[in-house]
Protein backbone atom coordinates (compact mmCIF):
# COMPACT_ATOMS: atom_id res chain seq x y z
CA UNK A 1 0.00 0.00 0.00
CA UNK A 2 1.12 3.28 -1.16
CA UNK A 3 1.99 5.98 1.75
CA UNK A 4 -0.10 9.32 1.66
CA UNK A 5 1.04 12.55 1.92
CA UNK A 6 -0.64 13.87 5.43
CA UNK A 7 -1.40 17.58 5.34
CA UNK A 8 1.48 18.09 8.33
CA UNK A 9 3.85 16.77 5.72
CA UNK A 10 2.27 19.70 2.91
CA UNK A 11 2.38 22.26 6.19
CA UNK A 12 6.28 21.68 6.38
CA UNK A 13 6.89 21.64 2.67
CA UNK A 14 4.98 24.65 2.24
CA UNK A 15 7.16 26.38 4.92
CA UNK A 16 10.45 25.55 3.78
CA UNK A 17 9.40 26.37 0.60
CA UNK A 18 8.59 29.70 1.54
CA UNK A 19 11.68 30.42 3.65
CA UNK A 20 13.72 29.43 0.38
CA UNK A 21 11.66 31.75 -1.79
CA UNK A 22 12.41 34.71 0.66
CA UNK A 23 16.33 33.16 0.72
CA UNK A 24 16.80 33.88 -2.85
CA UNK A 25 14.75 37.32 -2.87
CA UNK A 26 17.33 38.59 -0.53
CA UNK A 27 19.97 37.76 -2.84
CA UNK A 28 18.63 39.07 -5.90
CA UNK A 29 16.91 42.01 -4.72
CA UNK A 30 20.69 43.31 -4.16
CA UNK A 31 21.41 42.25 -7.94
CA UNK A 32 18.27 44.65 -8.74
CA UNK A 33 19.26 47.92 -7.57
CA UNK A 34 22.94 47.47 -8.31
CA UNK A 35 23.16 50.52 -10.43
CA UNK A 36 21.76 52.49 -7.81
CA UNK A 37 24.24 50.88 -5.23
CA UNK A 38 27.10 51.55 -7.13
CA UNK A 39 26.20 55.00 -8.06
CA UNK A 40 25.57 55.90 -4.40
CA UNK A 41 28.88 54.37 -3.12
CA UNK A 42 30.56 55.18 -5.80
CA UNK A 43 32.22 52.08 -7.22
CA UNK A 44 33.07 50.51 -9.94
CA UNK A 45 32.25 46.84 -11.78
CA UNK A 46 34.61 44.57 -9.45
CA UNK A 47 33.30 46.25 -6.95
CA UNK A 48 29.68 45.77 -7.66
CA UNK A 49 30.35 42.18 -8.15
CA UNK A 50 32.11 41.83 -4.58
CA UNK A 51 29.12 42.26 -2.96
CA UNK A 52 27.73 39.15 -3.86
CA UNK A 53 31.32 37.33 -3.81
CA UNK A 54 31.54 38.23 -0.09
CA UNK A 55 28.23 37.43 0.86
CA UNK A 56 28.94 33.52 -0.98
CA UNK A 57 32.11 33.35 0.75
CA UNK A 58 30.80 33.92 3.92
CA UNK A 59 27.69 31.41 2.87
CA UNK A 60 30.14 28.72 2.07
CA UNK A 61 32.39 28.71 4.91
CA UNK A 62 29.58 28.55 7.69
CA UNK A 63 27.94 25.31 5.59
CA UNK A 64 30.33 22.65 7.12
CA UNK A 65 29.77 24.25 10.77
CA UNK A 66 25.46 24.13 10.26
CA UNK A 67 26.11 20.45 8.05
CA UNK A 68 27.75 18.94 11.29
CA UNK A 69 24.87 20.72 13.51
CA UNK A 70 22.31 19.39 11.58
CA UNK A 71 23.37 15.78 11.26
CA UNK A 72 23.61 15.77 15.47
CA UNK A 73 21.07 18.45 16.71
CA UNK A 74 17.38 19.75 17.01
CA UNK A 75 16.95 21.42 12.78
CA UNK A 76 14.01 23.17 13.80
CA UNK A 77 15.69 25.46 16.15
CA UNK A 78 19.03 25.69 14.08
CA UNK A 79 16.45 26.76 11.20
CA UNK A 80 14.80 29.82 13.50
CA UNK A 81 17.85 31.18 15.12
CA UNK A 82 19.56 31.55 11.01
CA UNK A 83 16.80 32.85 9.60
CA UNK A 84 16.12 35.49 12.51
CA UNK A 85 20.16 36.36 12.22
CA UNK A 86 20.08 37.02 8.46
CA UNK A 87 16.65 38.51 8.40
CA UNK A 88 17.95 41.05 11.08
CA UNK A 89 21.68 41.40 9.53
CA UNK A 90 20.14 42.33 6.00
CA UNK A 91 17.55 45.23 7.39
CA UNK A 92 20.69 46.44 9.16
CA UNK A 93 22.68 46.24 6.22
CA UNK A 94 20.09 48.74 4.80
CA UNK A 95 21.19 51.43 7.01
CA UNK A 96 24.88 51.87 6.60
CA UNK A 97 26.77 54.55 5.32
CA UNK A 98 29.49 53.59 3.23
CA UNK A 99 30.36 50.79 0.95
CA UNK A 100 32.75 48.49 3.64
CA UNK A 101 30.52 48.38 6.15
CA UNK A 102 27.61 47.61 3.81
CA UNK A 103 29.66 44.86 2.37
CA UNK A 104 30.70 43.79 5.88
CA UNK A 105 26.66 42.89 6.47
CA UNK A 106 26.47 41.37 3.23
CA UNK A 107 29.08 38.69 4.89
CA UNK A 108 26.97 38.21 7.82
CA UNK A 109 24.22 37.85 5.68
CA UNK A 110 25.56 34.67 4.56
CA UNK A 111 26.15 33.44 7.97
CA UNK A 112 22.81 33.15 8.61
CA UNK A 113 22.02 31.88 5.42
CA UNK A 114 23.87 28.86 5.19
CA UNK A 115 21.84 27.42 8.42
CA UNK A 116 18.97 26.76 6.20
CA UNK A 117 20.50 25.67 2.75
CA UNK A 118 22.37 23.08 4.34
CA UNK A 119 19.63 22.03 6.49
CA UNK A 120 16.44 22.21 4.66
CA UNK A 121 16.92 19.38 2.11
CA UNK A 122 17.49 17.03 4.73
CA UNK A 123 14.03 17.71 6.27
CA UNK A 124 12.42 16.78 2.87
CA UNK A 125 14.66 13.53 2.85
CA UNK A 126 13.60 12.46 5.63
CA UNK A 127 9.63 12.96 4.85
CA UNK A 128 9.37 11.35 1.93
CA UNK A 129 10.87 8.57 -0.51
CA UNK A 130 11.41 7.90 -4.23
CA UNK A 131 9.39 9.73 -6.64
CA UNK A 132 7.14 11.90 -3.53
CA UNK A 133 10.71 13.01 -2.31
CA UNK A 134 11.69 14.05 -6.12
CA UNK A 135 8.20 15.72 -6.32
CA UNK A 136 9.26 17.57 -3.77
CA UNK A 137 12.30 18.94 -4.14
CA UNK A 138 11.22 20.13 -7.50
CA UNK A 139 8.82 22.33 -5.50
CA UNK A 140 11.50 23.09 -3.13
CA UNK A 141 13.66 24.29 -6.09
CA UNK A 142 10.90 26.02 -7.92
CA UNK A 143 12.06 28.48 -4.83
CA UNK A 144 15.41 29.48 -6.46
CA UNK A 145 14.48 30.73 -9.96
CA UNK A 146 11.24 32.19 -8.65
CA UNK A 147 12.38 34.02 -5.75
CA UNK A 148 15.12 35.50 -7.68
CA UNK A 149 13.12 36.31 -10.06
CA UNK A 150 10.50 38.27 -7.39
CA UNK A 151 14.10 39.53 -5.85
CA UNK A 152 14.72 41.67 -9.21
CA UNK A 153 11.05 42.46 -9.35
CA UNK A 154 11.14 43.88 -5.94
CA UNK A 155 14.15 45.72 -6.08
CA UNK A 156 12.74 47.08 -9.24
CA UNK A 157 9.27 48.08 -8.21
CA UNK A 158 11.18 49.83 -5.18
CA UNK A 159 13.20 51.97 -7.33
CA UNK A 160 10.33 52.85 -9.58
CA UNK A 161 7.76 53.75 -6.62
CA UNK A 162 10.42 55.37 -4.78
CA UNK A 163 12.25 57.08 -7.43
CA UNK A 164 9.25 58.31 -9.31
CA UNK A 165 9.12 61.57 -10.63
CA UNK A 166 13.34 61.47 -10.26
CA UNK A 167 15.94 61.64 -12.38
CA UNK A 168 18.53 58.65 -12.48
CA UNK A 169 20.85 60.46 -10.73
CA UNK A 170 18.47 62.11 -7.77
CA UNK A 171 17.21 58.82 -7.23
CA UNK A 172 20.86 57.86 -6.70
CA UNK A 173 21.46 60.81 -4.19
CA UNK A 174 18.00 60.26 -2.34
CA UNK A 175 19.08 56.54 -1.78
CA UNK A 176 15.65 54.92 -2.81
CA UNK A 177 17.56 51.60 -3.19
CA UNK A 178 18.15 51.27 0.78
CA UNK A 179 14.13 50.20 1.19
CA UNK A 180 14.44 47.43 -1.26
CA UNK A 181 15.94 45.22 1.69
CA UNK A 182 13.52 46.56 4.22
CA UNK A 183 11.17 43.73 2.47
CA UNK A 184 12.30 40.42 2.70
CA UNK A 185 13.81 40.57 6.87
CA UNK A 186 10.05 40.89 7.78
CA UNK A 187 9.09 37.91 5.69
CA UNK A 188 12.02 36.06 7.53
CA UNK A 189 10.19 37.14 10.98
CA UNK A 190 6.71 34.98 9.42
CA UNK A 191 8.98 32.66 8.63
CA UNK A 192 10.23 32.01 11.84
CA UNK A 193 7.06 32.14 13.48
CA UNK A 194 5.70 29.34 11.39
CA UNK A 195 9.04 27.09 11.81
CA UNK A 196 8.27 27.43 15.64
CA UNK A 197 4.56 26.67 15.73
CA UNK A 198 4.08 24.48 12.71
CA UNK A 199 7.24 22.73 11.32
CA UNK A 200 7.91 19.37 12.59
CA UNK A 201 11.10 17.64 12.60
CA UNK A 202 10.93 13.72 11.37
CA UNK A 203 13.32 11.34 12.53
CA UNK A 204 16.53 11.03 10.18
CA UNK A 205 15.94 8.16 7.95
CA UNK A 206 12.55 7.59 8.96
CA UNK A 207 11.12 7.28 5.83
CA UNK A 208 13.29 4.80 4.67
CA UNK A 209 14.07 3.15 7.55
CA UNK A 210 17.53 4.25 8.01
CA UNK A 211 16.47 5.88 11.54
CA UNK A 212 18.61 3.67 13.76
CA UNK A 213 21.82 4.50 11.77
CA UNK A 214 23.99 6.48 14.01
CA UNK A 215 25.87 9.35 13.50
CA UNK A 216 29.89 9.40 13.41
CA UNK A 217 32.68 11.72 13.52
CA UNK A 218 32.90 14.45 11.24
CA UNK A 219 36.48 12.82 10.07
CA UNK A 220 34.73 9.39 8.61
CA UNK A 221 31.67 11.41 7.64
CA UNK A 222 34.18 13.42 5.02
CA UNK A 223 36.43 10.08 4.27
CA UNK A 224 33.25 8.62 3.27
CA UNK A 225 32.03 11.41 1.03
CA UNK A 226 35.09 12.19 -0.79
CA UNK A 227 35.11 8.89 -1.97
CA UNK A 228 31.80 8.43 -2.54
CA UNK A 229 32.78 8.76 -6.95
CA UNK A 230 29.02 9.88 -7.19
CA UNK A 231 29.20 12.71 -4.88
CA UNK A 232 31.85 14.27 -5.90
CA UNK A 233 31.08 14.08 -9.33
CA UNK A 234 28.07 15.74 -8.49
CA UNK A 235 29.18 18.39 -6.53
CA UNK A 236 31.85 19.51 -9.71
CA UNK A 237 29.11 19.25 -12.29
CA UNK A 238 26.97 21.91 -9.88
CA UNK A 239 30.09 23.85 -9.30
CA UNK A 240 29.74 24.95 -12.89
CA UNK A 241 25.75 25.38 -13.21
CA UNK A 242 26.60 27.54 -9.87
CA UNK A 243 29.56 29.55 -11.38
CA UNK A 244 27.57 30.41 -14.60
CA UNK A 245 24.58 31.56 -12.61
CA UNK A 246 25.67 33.08 -9.95
CA UNK A 247 27.38 35.38 -12.82
CA UNK A 248 24.79 35.68 -14.50
CA UNK A 249 22.24 36.31 -12.65
CA UNK A 250 24.25 39.15 -11.18
CA UNK A 251 25.06 41.04 -13.89
CA UNK A 252 22.32 40.54 -16.63
CA UNK A 253 20.19 43.27 -15.42
CA UNK A 254 22.76 45.60 -15.76
CA UNK A 255 23.97 43.76 -18.78
CA UNK A 256 20.75 44.34 -20.39
CA UNK A 257 20.29 47.76 -19.46
CA UNK A 258 23.44 49.22 -20.99
CA UNK A 259 22.32 46.70 -24.21
CA UNK A 260 19.34 49.40 -24.23
CA UNK A 261 21.61 52.29 -23.74
CA UNK A 262 23.84 51.34 -26.75
CA UNK A 263 20.66 51.11 -29.14
CA UNK A 264 19.30 53.91 -31.35
CA UNK A 265 16.54 52.82 -30.77
CA UNK A 266 15.59 49.85 -28.66
CA UNK A 267 12.45 47.57 -28.76
CA UNK A 268 12.34 47.26 -24.85
CA UNK A 269 12.21 50.15 -22.73
CA UNK A 270 15.15 50.57 -20.05
CA UNK A 271 12.93 50.65 -17.33
CA UNK A 272 11.17 47.55 -17.69
CA UNK A 273 14.48 45.32 -18.16
CA UNK A 274 14.95 44.44 -14.46
CA UNK A 275 11.25 43.53 -14.22
CA UNK A 276 11.27 41.68 -17.61
CA UNK A 277 14.38 39.51 -16.42
CA UNK A 278 13.06 39.23 -13.00
CA UNK A 279 9.52 37.34 -14.94
CA UNK A 280 11.57 35.62 -17.22
CA UNK A 281 13.78 34.20 -14.36
CA UNK A 282 10.19 32.85 -12.61
CA UNK A 283 9.11 31.50 -15.60
CA UNK A 284 12.06 29.87 -16.88
CA UNK A 285 12.40 28.48 -13.44
CA UNK A 286 8.18 27.30 -13.49
CA UNK A 287 9.10 25.40 -16.53
CA UNK A 288 12.95 24.50 -15.83
CA UNK A 289 12.75 22.86 -12.86
CA UNK A 290 9.43 20.76 -12.59
CA UNK A 291 10.57 19.25 -16.15
CA UNK A 292 13.92 18.21 -14.90
CA UNK A 293 12.49 16.52 -12.59
CA UNK A 294 10.20 14.91 -14.29
CA UNK A 295 12.03 13.56 -17.18
CA UNK A 296 14.59 12.46 -14.43
CA UNK A 297 11.18 9.91 -13.00
CA UNK A 298 10.35 8.84 -16.39
CA UNK A 299 13.36 8.22 -17.70
CA UNK A 300 15.40 6.71 -15.04
CA UNK A 301 12.78 3.83 -15.12
CA UNK A 302 13.75 2.21 -18.34
CA UNK A 303 17.45 4.36 -18.29
CA UNK A 304 19.14 4.19 -14.59
CA UNK A 305 21.34 6.62 -15.82
CA UNK A 306 18.87 9.27 -16.79
CA UNK A 307 19.55 11.82 -14.13
CA UNK A 308 23.03 12.58 -14.54
CA UNK A 309 22.11 12.98 -18.41
CA UNK A 310 19.14 15.39 -18.24
CA UNK A 311 21.31 17.61 -16.57
CA UNK A 312 24.59 17.37 -18.88
CA UNK A 313 22.21 17.99 -21.54
CA UNK A 314 20.86 20.28 -20.42
CA UNK A 315 23.49 22.72 -19.46
CA UNK A 316 24.97 21.52 -22.93
CA UNK A 317 22.05 23.31 -24.91
CA UNK A 318 21.72 26.35 -22.34
CA UNK A 319 25.55 27.72 -23.10
CA UNK A 320 25.54 28.44 -26.71
CA UNK A 321 21.49 30.04 -26.42
CA UNK A 322 22.73 32.50 -23.28
CA UNK A 323 25.92 33.08 -25.30
CA UNK A 324 23.91 34.16 -28.21
CA UNK A 325 21.51 36.49 -25.67
CA UNK A 326 24.75 37.99 -24.98
CA UNK A 327 25.92 39.06 -28.75
CA UNK A 328 22.92 39.62 -29.61
CA UNK A 329 21.90 42.26 -27.17
CA UNK A 330 23.76 44.97 -28.92
CA UNK A 331 20.86 44.95 -31.54
CA UNK A 332 17.88 43.78 -30.36
CA UNK A 333 16.46 43.82 -26.42
CA UNK A 334 13.71 41.74 -27.13
CA UNK A 335 15.43 38.66 -29.28
CA UNK A 336 18.19 39.07 -26.80
CA UNK A 337 15.81 38.20 -23.97
CA UNK A 338 13.97 35.30 -25.43
CA UNK A 339 17.27 33.74 -26.26
CA UNK A 340 18.24 33.93 -22.61
CA UNK A 341 14.62 32.75 -21.33
CA UNK A 342 15.00 29.32 -23.36
CA UNK A 343 19.23 28.90 -22.19
CA UNK A 344 17.69 29.66 -18.59
CA UNK A 345 15.01 26.74 -19.14
CA UNK A 346 17.56 24.22 -19.87
CA UNK A 347 19.79 25.29 -17.57
CA UNK A 348 16.96 24.71 -14.82
CA UNK A 349 16.61 21.79 -15.54
CA UNK A 350 19.26 20.46 -12.85
CA UNK A 351 18.15 22.03 -9.74
CA UNK A 352 16.00 19.59 -8.58
CA UNK A 353 17.94 15.94 -9.99
CA UNK A 354 21.26 17.69 -8.25
CA UNK A 355 19.68 17.90 -5.04
CA UNK A 356 18.25 14.10 -5.27
CA UNK A 357 21.12 12.62 -6.56
CA UNK A 358 23.05 14.21 -3.57
CA UNK A 359 20.39 12.96 -1.22
CA UNK A 360 20.23 9.22 -2.33
CA UNK A 361 23.85 8.73 -2.62
CA UNK A 362 24.73 9.45 1.01
CA UNK A 363 23.11 7.51 4.12
CA UNK A 364 20.24 9.55 5.92
CA UNK A 365 23.05 10.33 8.95
CA UNK A 366 25.95 12.12 6.70
CA UNK A 367 23.72 14.06 4.50
CA UNK A 368 23.54 17.67 6.20
CA UNK A 369 27.35 17.31 6.48
CA UNK A 370 26.86 15.88 2.34
CA UNK A 371 24.66 19.22 1.49
CA UNK A 372 27.39 21.05 3.76
CA UNK A 373 30.10 19.89 1.49
CA UNK A 374 28.16 20.73 -1.70
CA UNK A 375 27.69 24.09 -0.93
CA UNK A 376 31.32 24.99 0.03
CA UNK A 377 32.95 23.63 -2.84
CA UNK A 378 30.11 24.61 -5.52
CA UNK A 379 30.27 28.27 -4.11
CA UNK A 380 34.12 28.18 -3.21
CA UNK A 381 34.63 27.21 -6.86
CA UNK A 382 31.20 28.54 -8.28
CA UNK A 383 29.54 31.72 -7.63
CA UNK A 384 31.65 33.13 -5.12
CA UNK A 385 34.00 34.10 -6.96
CA UNK A 386 32.37 34.27 -10.13
CA UNK A 387 30.55 37.54 -10.29
CA UNK A 388 33.52 39.59 -8.64
CA UNK A 389 35.83 37.81 -11.30
CA UNK A 390 33.41 38.76 -14.25
CA UNK A 391 33.64 41.62 -12.51
CA UNK A 392 37.57 41.64 -12.81
CA UNK A 393 37.39 40.78 -16.65
CA UNK A 394 34.60 43.90 -17.38
CA UNK A 395 37.22 46.46 -15.98
CA UNK A 396 40.16 44.76 -17.86
CA UNK A 397 38.57 44.73 -20.94
CA UNK A 398 37.79 48.30 -20.48
CA UNK A 399 40.87 49.55 -20.88
CA UNK A 400 41.30 47.19 -24.26
CA UNK A 401 38.15 48.91 -26.12
CA UNK A 402 39.25 51.23 -29.23
CA UNK A 403 40.06 54.29 -28.58
CA UNK A 404 37.64 55.82 -31.37
CA UNK A 405 34.55 54.15 -29.02
CA UNK A 406 35.96 55.89 -25.94
CA UNK A 407 35.27 58.89 -23.99
CA UNK A 408 38.21 61.18 -22.37
CA UNK A 409 37.60 59.19 -19.03
CA UNK A 410 38.02 56.00 -20.72
CA UNK A 411 41.22 57.23 -22.53
CA UNK A 412 42.11 57.92 -19.00
CA UNK A 413 42.32 54.59 -18.28
CA UNK A 414 43.91 53.16 -21.00
CA UNK A 415 46.73 56.21 -21.09
CA UNK A 416 47.21 55.70 -16.77
CA UNK A 417 47.57 51.62 -16.29
CA UNK A 418 50.16 51.99 -14.35
CA UNK A 419 48.76 54.29 -11.71
CA UNK A 420 45.92 52.48 -9.63
CA UNK A 421 44.91 55.29 -8.09
CA UNK A 422 44.33 56.81 -11.34
CA UNK A 423 42.80 53.97 -12.98
CA UNK A 424 40.38 53.21 -9.99
CA UNK A 425 39.58 56.98 -9.99
CA UNK A 426 38.80 57.03 -13.71
CA UNK A 427 36.55 53.69 -13.27
CA UNK A 428 34.31 55.03 -11.23
CA UNK A 429 33.47 58.15 -12.84
CA UNK A 430 32.54 56.19 -15.79
CA UNK A 431 30.18 54.41 -13.41
CA UNK A 432 28.84 57.21 -11.98
CA UNK A 433 27.86 58.33 -15.53
CA UNK A 434 24.55 56.40 -16.29
CA UNK A 435 24.57 59.01 -19.36
CA UNK A 436 27.47 58.69 -20.51
CA UNK A 437 27.00 57.67 -24.17
CA UNK A 438 30.84 56.22 -25.14
CA UNK A 439 31.59 55.35 -21.58
CA UNK A 440 28.03 53.02 -21.70
CA UNK A 441 29.39 51.37 -24.87
CA UNK A 442 32.80 50.54 -22.95
CA UNK A 443 30.95 48.83 -20.15
CA UNK A 444 28.26 46.85 -22.28
CA UNK A 445 31.29 45.10 -24.29
CA UNK A 446 33.16 45.12 -21.54
CA UNK A 447 30.66 43.26 -19.81
CA UNK A 448 29.65 41.35 -22.72
CA UNK A 449 32.96 39.82 -23.32
CA UNK A 450 33.10 38.56 -19.89
CA UNK A 451 29.86 37.19 -19.63
CA UNK A 452 30.36 34.50 -23.12
CA UNK A 453 33.50 33.58 -21.24
CA UNK A 454 32.34 32.94 -18.18
CA UNK A 455 28.60 31.00 -19.99
CA UNK A 456 31.65 28.77 -21.30
CA UNK A 457 32.31 27.02 -18.12
CA UNK A 458 28.83 25.09 -18.72
CA UNK A 459 30.88 22.78 -21.38
CA UNK A 460 32.93 21.33 -18.78
CA UNK A 461 30.14 21.08 -16.13
CA UNK A 462 28.84 18.46 -19.27
CA UNK A 463 31.86 16.48 -18.85
CA UNK A 464 31.05 15.81 -15.23
CA UNK A 465 28.07 15.17 -15.34
CA UNK A 466 28.32 12.65 -18.34
CA UNK A 467 30.85 10.99 -15.81
CA UNK A 468 28.86 10.92 -13.30
CA UNK A 469 27.04 8.47 -15.06
CA UNK A 470 29.12 5.97 -15.08
CA UNK A 471 28.37 5.92 -11.01
CA UNK A 472 25.14 6.82 -10.25
CA UNK A 473 23.06 3.27 -9.94
CA UNK A 474 26.22 2.03 -8.08
CA UNK A 475 26.37 4.37 -5.38
CA UNK A 476 22.43 4.57 -5.43
CA UNK A 477 22.55 1.09 -4.46
CA UNK A 478 24.94 0.90 -1.77
CA UNK A 479 23.05 3.77 0.33
CA UNK A 480 19.81 1.39 -0.33
CA UNK A 481 21.47 -1.60 1.27
CA UNK A 482 22.58 -0.11 3.99
CA UNK A 483 19.44 1.55 4.95
CA UNK A 484 17.24 -2.24 4.12
CA UNK A 485 20.23 -3.83 6.94
CA UNK A 486 19.48 -0.99 9.32
CA UNK A 487 15.24 -2.46 10.11
CA UNK A 488 16.95 -5.66 11.65
CA UNK A 489 17.96 -5.27 15.11
CA UNK A 490 20.62 -8.43 14.40
CA UNK A 491 22.80 -6.48 11.84
CA UNK A 492 22.73 -2.94 13.87
CA UNK A 493 26.00 -3.47 15.09
CA UNK A 494 27.30 -4.89 11.49
CA UNK A 495 25.33 -1.79 10.01
CA UNK A 496 27.52 0.75 12.08
CA UNK A 497 30.67 -0.91 10.57
CA UNK A 498 29.50 -0.65 7.32
CA UNK A 499 28.93 3.19 8.07
CA UNK A 500 32.19 4.23 9.75
CA UNK A 501 33.81 1.83 6.75
CA UNK A 502 35.36 4.28 4.02
CA UNK A 503 33.42 4.05 0.73
CA UNK A 504 34.08 1.06 -1.43
CA UNK A 505 34.23 2.13 -5.09
CA UNK A 506 34.94 -1.65 -6.13
CA UNK A 507 32.34 -3.88 -5.85
CA UNK A 508 30.22 -3.36 -8.70
CA UNK A 509 27.62 -5.45 -6.59
CA UNK A 510 24.29 -4.18 -5.40
CA UNK A 511 24.99 -5.96 -1.61
CA UNK A 512 27.57 -3.95 0.97
CA UNK A 513 30.45 -5.84 1.61
CA UNK A 514 30.49 -9.07 3.62
CA UNK A 515 26.78 -8.70 3.87
CA UNK A 516 25.28 -11.84 5.60
CA UNK A 517 23.99 -14.55 2.97
CA UNK A 518 19.75 -13.80 4.00
CA UNK A 519 20.15 -10.28 3.18
CA UNK A 520 21.76 -11.02 0.19
CA UNK A 521 19.15 -13.32 -0.79
CA UNK A 522 16.41 -10.86 0.40
CA UNK A 523 18.03 -8.46 -2.44
CA UNK A 524 18.43 -11.21 -4.86
CA UNK A 525 21.72 -8.74 -6.33
CA UNK A 526 19.35 -6.90 -8.35
CA UNK A 527 20.22 -3.33 -9.67
CA UNK A 528 17.30 -1.23 -7.95
CA UNK A 529 17.08 1.98 -9.56
CA UNK A 530 15.07 3.78 -7.40
CA UNK A 531 13.09 3.18 -3.95
CA UNK A 532 9.57 2.70 -4.76
CA UNK A 533 6.77 4.62 -2.63
CA UNK A 534 5.28 0.84 -1.85
CA UNK A 535 8.20 -0.41 0.07
CA UNK A 536 6.65 1.85 2.89
CA UNK A 537 4.00 0.57 4.40
CA UNK A 538 1.96 1.24 7.37
CA UNK A 539 2.44 4.42 8.69
CA UNK A 540 5.56 4.93 8.84
CA UNK A 541 6.33 7.87 6.36
CA UNK A 542 2.51 9.38 8.40
CA UNK A 543 1.46 11.94 10.67
CA UNK A 544 1.89 9.81 13.99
Amino acid sequence: MEAQVTKRQYVTVGIICFINLINYMDRYTVAAILFDIQGSFGIGEAEGGLLQTAFIFAYMIMAPLFGWLGDRYNRKWLLSAGILFWSLSTLLGSFMPDYVSFLVLRCVVGVGEASYTTIAPTIISDLFIGDKRSKMLAVFNFAIPVGAGLGYILGSLVLFIGGNGMTDDDRVANEVWRWGLRVTPWMGVIAVVMIIFLLDEPARGKCEGGQNIKTTSLLDDLKYLLKNEAFVLNTLGFTAVTFVMGALAWWAPNFISLGVDVQESSNVPKDYVSVIFGAESMISGLIGVPLGAYLGRRLRVRYPKADPVVCGIGILIAAPLIILATFTAEQNTLLSILLCFFGLIFQNLNWSIVTDMMLYTVIPTRRATASALLILVSHTLGDAGSPYLMGLMADGFARLIPEDNTTTTTTEIAVTLSSTAASTESIISTTADPDGGDDNYVRFKSLQYAMAIVTSVDFIGTIFFVWLAFYIVKAKNRVDDIVKDSKDENHLAEISGHVNAAYDSGTTENTTVDQPEKMKNGINGSVNTSIPDESITGTECQDE
